[in-house]
């Protein structure tokens, strides 16, 4: 329902780079944790990168030494920094986002509407 938005997909070249990211709409959230997922032609969607409250993140196999998850808490953004892309790469991409408004320990999960990242020569 459009409380977050993902940005930067597009074409990229295989060995390029891309980020993408997704703000929080609701200025009442407050960003503690974000997950990312793909879902690529053909295939069923699959965990990609998580950012876990505490600070600590954890990688699919593909992904690790390649993407780096990150939130910036004070924008609502999290972010995720891919490198070295490849033609498998290829998929769209979901942005999860956990928190929750101001003083409320009522835990609150949002979802980008997804962007498309296509790799290719």
């Amino acid at each position: 329902q459009g409380q977050l938005v993902e940005t930067g997909g597009g074409l990229v070249q295989p060995g390029g780079s891309q980020r993408l990211s997704c703000v929080v709409a609701d200025s009442r959230f407050r960003l503690r944790a974000s997950r990312w997922y793909r879902q690529g032609p053909g295939k069923q969607r699959e965990f990609v990168a998580s950012f876990a409250s505490d600070g600590s993140t954890n990688y699919v196999d593909h992904a690790k030494g390649r993407f780096t998850i990150s939130i910036d808490s004070a924008k609502n953004t999290a972010y995720l920094q891919m490198n070295n892309l490849k033609p498998e790469d290829t998929a769209a991409y979901y942005c999860n986002a956990l928190g929750h408004l101001n003083n409320n320990s009522l835990i609150l999960s949002y979802w980008g509407q997804g962007t498309q990242v296509t790799v290719s020569s």
